[in-house]
């Protein structure tokens, strides 16, 4: 596994000056929760009403795992694992994805950042920090089962029961410093995602409107 890591970048590419420029007036949404709280369904809805960019990490790094690169290789290996993918290789496929969508009034970048080197880098290679960060509260159980369902449905590899209980352990391990963290900026919004999905899309709207 060590070898495995040490291959991929640690380190995000630095976005040159005019790319930093691109990236400084749309607003910038991180959406954070474990696996099946509902993010994913919830950043399309908000992407389709206010016209924003939806950049779904999990999708982007699946994208990758099915490229059959060397590196599309080694990300499959890691996720199959539950274990995250350096944050050099996170970086630099959401700056590429946000530069790819110039023209964006807003992206909504949902699963991310994952740790606290993936929020400071960020702001390091973008140069600013997210106007906001919405999290989705949701107990372990109802993430267990939706991701689970959502696997038979979508036939993903990476959602079999003790893949999903791994990235959960790793996900409430590694969150606590990153919500503290923007909790500290006052970015904070928390959302109880145990509702009806039109419920907590309510909940979202009125959360992104206050930002306007």
């Amino acid at each position: 596994m060590g070898l495995c890591k040490s291959k991929l970048p640690q380190m995000g590419r630095s976005l040159r000056p005019q790319e930093k420029d691109i990236l400084k007036s749309p607003l910038i949404v991180f959406v954070m929760g474990g696996p099946g709280c509902g993010k994913g369904t919830q950043c399309k809805n908000m992407a389709t009403k206010y016209g924003f960019c939806h950049v779904g990490l999990g999708q982007l790094l699946r994208q990758e795992a099915q490229c059959g690169t060397r590196r599309g290789q080694k990300i499959r290996d890691i996720m199959l694992q539950g274990l995250l993918v350096p944050t050099g290789v996170i970086l630099d496929l959401i700056s590429d994805n946000m530069l790819s969508c110039p023209e964006s009034r807003g992206f909504l970048i949902d699963g991310f950042p994952r740790e606290l080197t993936q929020a400071k880098e960020f702001e390091r290679i973008v140069g600013r920090a997210p106007n906001m960060v919405i999290v989705f509260d949701c107990s372990m159980e109802t993430m267990v089962q939706r991701a689970l369902r959502r696997g038979q449905v979508e036939h993903r590899a990476d959602d079999c029961e003790s893949a999903i209980r791994q990235r959960l352990e790793t996900h409430y391990t590694l969150c606590e410093p990153v919500l503290t963290f923007y909790q500290q900026k006052n970015l904070l919004r928390n959302i109880l995602a145990e509702e009806a999905p039109e419920n907590i899309f309510a909940k979202c709207c009125s959360v992104i409107e206050s930002l306007r």
